[in-house]
């Protein structure tokens, strides 16, 4: 899972300069990105348009709705030959804002900074409505709540805004954060980081989270939305570029009109949602991959009232709270950073 990336605020600050330079590139007139001939279950030829969509990370429950869109034929039913693609050097967010692809994979926060950059990234669906990242330990360090981060060793990348979400959830506790030990954990992974050298990491439930049942190493996990409304943003999201917006809003429709029908079905079949996963990635864990998915299928859509819906307030309060740490040289306009128009009604 992409825990260690799952803000990326360090790789965009490459990744804004790198856009910078390609931003210039034109966006493809309509209907000029390539196209292929396929043949539907009727025996019919048909000519699709070819689409990439970049993930943020390798493959993994976020993203399950994109592979049972592609299994289901809901792409090519709108016209579409979807392919699903890793992210380059650059990442995701380069490879959209560039233009280099029409979708992708990425997360709030980073929109939100690279909106401060007039880098013209646009959050087109919430993956999953609710924050479900948080601090994980395992049960024998006894963490049990913020305050108990004192004097403990936090595992992390080295990003500033790790230690200002770990201060909001400490300060409404009394803690202090200078009492924490920070140390970048480097390419290891959350299980051997905690029998070597840590007390604690920030992790996605459901991956992380997860493979710790299977494993039978329990842990506590402290959600960082259950101590800061501000904190329950959207993560991961999908993104397009104002470009494609402007020159074909069609192929954004059709696309979110496939991909949603994709997250519904992962909604309403889970097990076998997580077998069309394992049937396009066969190198992940079974076992782990259905068990995520049995956890992750209720929260993509959860209390709203479609999937994909994503609330202005839920991105104002994040970017208020981001520019009161400091983490962003200006205020943005919010409602240029999402849309809600291209979800089916």
């Amino acid at each position: 899972m992409r825990w260690r990336k799952m803000i990326g605020l360090l790789l965009l600050c490459v990744t804004l300069v790198t856009v910078a330079a390609c931003g210039s590139k034109e966006a493809a007139p309509a209907g000029q990105n390539g196209s292929s001939t396929t043949e539907n279950s009727e025996g019919d030829s048909a000519a699709l348009k070819d689409v990439k969509v970049v993930l943020d990370w390798t493959p993994n429950t976020n993203h399950t709705g994109l592979y049972a869109a592609v299994d289901q034929g809901f792409y090519q039913a709108e016209g579409l030959n979807v392919e699903i693609v890793q992210p380059g050097a650059g990442g995701a967010d380069t490879m959209v804002a560039s233009n280099e692809v029409p979708f992708g994979v990425s997360y709030q926060e980073s929109v939100t900074q690279a909106r401060t950059q007039d880098v013209p990234l646009v959050s087109i669906a919430a993956v999953i409505q609710h924050n479900t990242s948080g601090f994980a330990a395992p049960v024998d360090r006894n963490i049990k709540s913020p305050k108990d981060f004192e004097g403990k060793s936090y595992g992390g990348w080295g990003s500033p805004v790790e230690e200002a979400v770990m201060q909001s959830i400490m300060e409404g506790e009394g803690a202090d954060v200078s009492k924490v030990k920070n140390i970048n954990m480097g390419d290891a992974d959350f299980f051997t980081a905690v029998k070597r050298d840590i007390d604690f990491a920030w992790i996605f439930y459901a991956w992380t989270g997860i493979e710790a049942e299977l494993r039978g190493e329990p842990l506590d996990m402290l959600y960082v939305k259950d101590y800061s409304d501000a904190l329950d943003y959207y993560t991961p999201v999908l993104v397009t570029n104002e470009q494609t917006i402007q020159n074909d809003p069609e192929l954004v429709k059709a696309f979110m009109k496939a991909t949603s029908e994709g997250y519904q079905y992962a909604i309403d079949h889970p097990e076998e949602a997580a077998d069309i996963l394992i049937k396009a990635v066969p190198d992940l864990d079974k076992d782990l991959v259905v068990a995520s998915q049995k956890w992750l299928s209720p929260k993509y859509k959860d209390d709203a009232p479609r999937w994909g819906e994503q609330k202005q307030e839920v991105w104002q309060n994040y970017t208020d709270w981001m520019f009161s740490k400091k983490l962003l040289d200006e205020q943005i306009d919010v409602s240029q950073a999402y849309t809600n128009d291209f979800l089916p009604q």
